[in-house]
């Protein structure tokens, strides 16, 4: 699967999807790869209010558990309901139906520490 150019992508292997004031989350194809089998998914939930630099929630593998953090700050409109039900879905479709969190942002400005896919691919390239 590669990598989509329509987002951006943090050095904690988040994706960003910015669409107006609305930004989903979710968690890359790499950090899939490293967790394996993804067992668990929790989030905060709809309505939470999240600073930049705040833990959205955590997936939790057979290898660890990683928090999943945001850069923008908003308030959760929405969590993947489907991914909490069936959490291999991050390792099937990280990039589609794997997504976790929509957040209503104040500021859709995308931090400078965000990556585009080309720089995110480089340095992380699948294998």
């Amino acid at each position: 699967m590669s990598t989509p150019s329509d987002r951006l992508y943090s050095e904690s292997h988040e994706w960003y999807q910015v669409s107006g004031e609305t930004v989903t989350i979710g968690i890359t194809q790499y950090a899939a790869n490293e967790l394996t089998d993804i067992t668990y998914v929790e989030m905060q939930s709809p309505g939470t209010a999240i600073t930049a630099g705040d833990s959205l929630g955590e997936v939790e593998s057979v290898k660890t558990t990683s928090d999943v953090y945001s850069p923008f700050t908003g308030e959760i409109s929405e969590i993947n309901e489907a991914a909490a039900g069936d959490p291999a879905v991050l390792n099937r479709d990280p990039y589609g139906n794997g997504w976790l969190v929509r957040l209503n942002v104040v500021d859709a400005t995308a931090p400078d520490t965000l990556m585009d896919q080309a720089t995110y691919d480089e340095r992380y390239p699948l294998i």
